[in-house]
Order: C-alpha cells, then sequence, then structure tokens
C-alpha cells in the first residue's frame, strides 16, 4: 500500500513538472532541458556497445523493443514476443546493443536507405533532405530496459553516443531522420537539434500501430558546431559536445572491418530463417518486387531456402540488378590519362565489382573520360587501375558516377573476391 501512494505521488510530481515546463516559452523551455542533462562518462564495467550480431543478442532486442512498444501502445502484442520488421533483415540496417554483462538493455537500429526505402516514407515527405548532399539513415526502434530508464540518461546517452560515432565514422551517413511520438519530439529538438520536416503531426503513422507522430531531420556535419555553440561552455557532465565529439568510450565496440567497408551486415541465412519465418512471419507482408529485392542481395541456394517464393517470378524479378551486400567507403583519386600534370581529383568509391566500380564524385565528368585511378581499399592496400567514365548513375552525396575497369589489378581483384564469397 505505502508503495502504491509513493508510486501515486512520484507521478504527480512528474505531471507537475512536465506542465510548469511546458508552459515556459520555447528557448527558455529548450536551455532547462539542456542543463539537465547529465552525460557521465562513468560507466559500469560490466557496462558494453556493441552491434549486436548473435542470435541470442538480436533476440533479446527484438523482445526489449517489442515490449517497450506494446507499453507504448505503438504495437500490439506478438505471439513470438518480438518485434522485427523486414527492414531488419537489410544489411544496410544496422542494430546496436547496449548490454550489462549479458544482459541487453538498451536497443537502437539505424536504417540506411537500402531496397525499400524508409520506414517513415509512409507518413513524411523526406524530399528536402534528398536534395543535400549525403546519405541519410533513419534512426528506429529505440528502447531501454524499464529497470534503467530513471538512471539520468546513463543507458540512452551512451546509446545515442555509439548511433552517433558509428553513423559519423562507419556508416557512411550524414543526415539523419526520424518518426517520433509528439511527447518525445522535444528530447530531440532541444538536445540534440533536430528540426521538424514540417509543423504538422502525422496523426496515424501505421509503421507504430497508428500512433500520432514527427518528423525531423539532423544533419551530422553541422552537429559539431550546434553542439559546441550550444554546450562548450558548460561543466563535462553537461557537455554534449564534448560527449559526442571529444570523448572516446572504451566500452564502445566499433566493428573491425578488412576492408573500408561502408555497412555491417550480420544476418545469415540461419537467422534470416529463425527470425522471418520460425519466431515470426516477418516476410508475409511483402509484396512480390520486394521479395524479389531480397532474392537480388541475397544470392545462392542456402539463401533460397530461407526467403519468401515469389507468386509471379517472371514479373516480379524482371529488370532486377543485383545489389551487393556490402557496401564500401574507399578514398580514392582520379588522375586524367591525356593530362597527368592536372591535379588528381578526390573521389569515394561506393562499389565496386571486376569489371568497375561506382564513386561519388564532386566535380562533374563526362562519359568517355579515362583516368588512372589509386584507390585505399583497406588499411595498407591500394589499388591501381584504368577505368573509363561509363554512366552518371544519380546523386549521393555529391554526382555517383559509374566507371569500367580495363584490368583489376591483384589489390583489386582480392577485394572483389573476399565481398563474392561473404
Amino acid at each position: 500500500m505505502k508503495r502504491t501512494v509513493w508510486a501515486r505521488l512520484q507521478h504527480q510530481v512528474r505531471s507537475g513538472t512536465r506542465s510548469a515546463l511546458a508552459a515556459l516559452p520555447t528557448p527558455v523551455r529548450f536551455a532547462t532541458y539542456r542543463n539537465l542533462i547529465d552525460c557521465d562518462p562513468v560507466l559500469d564495467d560490466a557496462f558494453k556497445l556493441k552491434i549486436a550480431s548473435t542470435q541470442d543478442e538480436l533476440e533479446a532486442c527484438f523482445a526489449l523493443l517489442h515490449d517497450a512498444y506494446v507499453a507504448s501502445g505503438f504495437m500490439r502484442p506478438h505471439p513470438s514476443g518480438l518485434r522485427v520488421t523486414p527492414y531488419h533483415a537489410l544489411p544496410t540496417t544496422t542494430t546496436l546493443c547496449a548490454k550489462m554483462g549479458d544482459k541487453v538493455v538498451g536497443t537502437l537500429s539505424i536504417v540506411r536507405e537500402g531496397v525499400f526505402g524508409f520506414p517513415m516514407q509512409s507518413a513524411f515527405d523526406i524530399g528536402a533532405v534528398r536534395a543535400r548532399s549525403g546519405r541519410i539513415a533513419e534512426i528506429s526502434a529505440l528502447a531501454v530496459h524499464p529497470a534503467y530508464r530513471k538512471t539520468g540518461g546513463a543507458i540512452l546517452f551512451p546509446l545515442m553516443k555509439f548511433m552517433y560515432e558509428y553513423c559519423t565514422r562507419y556508416f557512411d551517413t550524414r543526415h539523419l531522420v526520424i518518426a517520433v511520438n509528439p511527447r518525445h519530439i522535444e528530447m530531440y529538438e532541444s538536445l540534440l537539434f533536430f528540426r521538424r520536416l514540417t509543423a504538422q503531426v502525422v496523426d496515424r503513422y501505421d509503421f507504430v500501430n497508428g500512433a500520432p507522430a514527427v518528423g525531423a531531420t539532423l544533419d551530422l556535419q553541422q552537429a559539431p558546431q550546434l553542439f559546441e555553440r550550444a554546450y562548450g561552455h558548460k561543466a563535462p557532465k553537461r557537455n554534449l559536445h564534448r560527449y559526442f565529439v571529444e570523448l572516446r568510450l572504451p566500452q564502445i565496440d566499433f566493428p573491425s572491418r578488412p576492408w573500408h567497408l561502408s555497412n555491417d551486415p550480420v544476418m545469415t541465412p540461419a537467422l534470416v530463417d529463425h527470425f522471418f519465418n520460425q519466431r515470426t512471419r516477418g516476410f508475409e507482408t511483402l509484396d512480390d518486387r520486394r521479395k524479389a529485392l531480397l532474392r537480388s542481395i541475397y544470392a545462392g541456394p542456402d539463401w533460397a531456402a530461407v526467403l519468401p517464393p515469389l507468386d509471379s517470378p517472371a514479373d516480379a524479378g524482371a529488370a532486377l540488378r543485383r545489389h551487393p551486400r556490402y557496401t564500401l567507403q574507399c578514398p580514392a583519386a582520379l588522375q586524367p590519362r591525356d593530362a597527368p600534370a592536372q591535379p588528381h581529383r578526390p573521389i569515394t568509391i561506393v562499389e565496386i565489382s571486376a569489371q568497375g566500380f561506382q564513386a561519388r564524385v564532386a566535380q562533374s565528368l563526362k562519359v568517355g573520360d579515362r583516368f588512372s585511378v589509386a584507390a585505399e581499399l583497406a588499411q595498407g592496400i591500394s589499388a591501381r587501375v584504368s577505368a573509363e567514365v561509363v554512366r552518371l548513375a544519380g546523386g549521393d552525396g555529391g554526382e555517383l558516377f559509374g566507371f569500367r575497369v580495363d584490368e583489376p589489378d591483384p589489390a583489386w581483384q582480392r577485394c572483389v573476391a573476399w565481398l563474392e564469397a561473404v
């Protein structure tokens, strides 16, 4: 009985505090939120942050997410006790987890644009974000274990820092987009400087069981300056600029990569079968085109046995190009073959094959231009090839051009062989 009275009093205090803050002018309210930050980097020795990669870790993340979404009314209870979406099957989605010992206490998924686009596209127009240079990722599926929600951000802030560093250093991402419940948007606006895509609230967002949602975005290239302006003068435990930009947390286990990759796929045929066929029926909502797109990523008999069959293979699979499971972020330089005295042009290779590559190039090129290309494929491993521009492939953080390679050297061949084998 005493506990019930105490809980009721705590709820009344929190409600009164929220009401008092809501009455303040927006700049004052946001400044107050920033003064309440406690991002103390002193963490428990058992605490660790990593990419969820094992069946047990992914199961714990999806279960934690399920319970949090059901409690918030964002989904109906599922018999599996898991929240798994088709986006989790893609190699362009990475699920982060916070662990206390062997127990998952927090999770967050980063959905970089892949063959399915973004979850929030069904309700929000992100055309203005697409019009800017740089890759986009949607931050989604955030959940913290109930036992750790009242610890002053002890799980949330490290998880957000991991997300920030992973996106900026490993995931080739410039713009973040989010779709969150209206009651949570001010945290992102006041603390992290997200800007709303539109002032209007979407009344029913089907991805979260028809709950209302607000869309917002953050340019990660501008974030350090925004953080420094707001937090640079504050004490360390309230200084999010220091926390996100300067501090290194030894508890973060960053991925080890053999090449300059820009994603970290973890799904195997066994994991796909477990989560999407055995534990849930996660592929049932996919139309034939999306099923075919999955098959354009995951090839081979082991994958064919666990991926959903096509109702009309001839129609749905037509004209679908092969999509790589791994993407790259390799620094390279172009040297015109007919003007060797000209300065090198820096480029970023984002996809390679034995016969060619795609690269992000800041300057305009013409089809038929020929270059000598020096590319760093991994730390200490470089390749030199001759290449010709064969097409403008689209826009992605600068124009994306397709090149044909005349004769790949051994380093290039070794990288391609690894990518084709995994």
